[in-house]
């Protein structure tokens, strides 16, 4: 049975917006970044939830390219945010940003939140894009500062994604589905399993939503016209996450 397409992106009569929010990781850009744009651009999403973006020489310039040759523009992140980052269509409409720098532990990796306000519409939506510890005591407290900022960035909808290094019955990944919809459990849809590329036997990439947000659908986009297997291999070791959402009025 073939797999039904994403209803594609809309504002509806009552004020409400259908969006599609793309999750991933693209590991610093360092594979085929024309197979990543093509991915991408297929998908036609209105936000796109960067993980690993570009944080050295020429970070925003590199970023930059990525976004003009997915039909995105580079709303905010990449080394500010410590690799999470945020593309958006043309449709947003921006209202804030601000990037967040994490605890430093020492000898690890540090981490950071993209976050944004946007509107579609007269859809007003918070989006944070997160890339959590490989450290399980870290990444839980990582996940709690993630909903803390949720909870206080002034919206009634958030979406929240990104790698979480961590499988669904892990205890970050299941303190974060407690509180919020996973999107993928809530609607599931295409693939399942977001890594490795070459073997996907893990979901450890993943797109949130709060409870007021209708969740279409969510999962790896496998038979989307204009992606194929190759590109999908060729453009990063993650595979991405597409949910498509409907965000109501403000």
């Amino acid at each position: 049975m073939a797999t039904p397409q994403l209803p594609n992106s809309r504002t509806e009569p009552d004020g409400s917006a259908l969006i599609r929010v793309l999750s991933y990781n693209i590991r610093s850009l360092r594979d085929d970044t024309d197979a990543l744009a093509r991915v991408i651009t297929a998908c036609a999403p209105d936000l796109v939830l960067i993980q690993e973006a570009p944080r050295f020489f020429r970070w925003r310039k590199k970023l930059a390219r990525l976004a003009a040759a997915s039909g995105q523009v580079v709303l905010t992140g990449g080394a500010t945010a410590a690799g999470p980052a945020i593309l958006c269509s043309l449709r947003a409409t921006v209202e804030r940003t601000d990037d967040i720098l994490l605890p430093l532990t020492p000898g690890l990796h540090r981490r950071g939140l993209a976050t944004a306000v946007v509107r579609f519409g007269s859809a007003r939506v918070g989006v944070i894009s997160c890339h959590l510890s490989l450290r399980t005591d870290e990444r839980y407290e990582q996940g709690r500062m993630l909903l803390d900022r949720l909870a206080h960035m002034g919206v009634e909808h958030v979406v929240a994604g990104g790698d979480l290094n961590e499988r669904p019955d892990g205890p970050t990944f299941r303190h974060l589905a407690a509180a919020l919809q996973d999107c993928r459990t809530t609607a599931p849809w295409g693939g399942e399993f977001t890594w490795t590329r070459s073997a996907p036997h893990r979901r450890i990439d993943a797109v949130f939503a709060t409870k007021g947000i209708e969740v279409l659908g969510c999962g790896v986009p496998q038979a989307v016209p204009g992606i194929t297997e190759r590109d999908l291999r060729a453009a990063t070791d993650h595979l991405p996450v597409l949910a498509a959402l409907k965000i109501p009025a403000s």
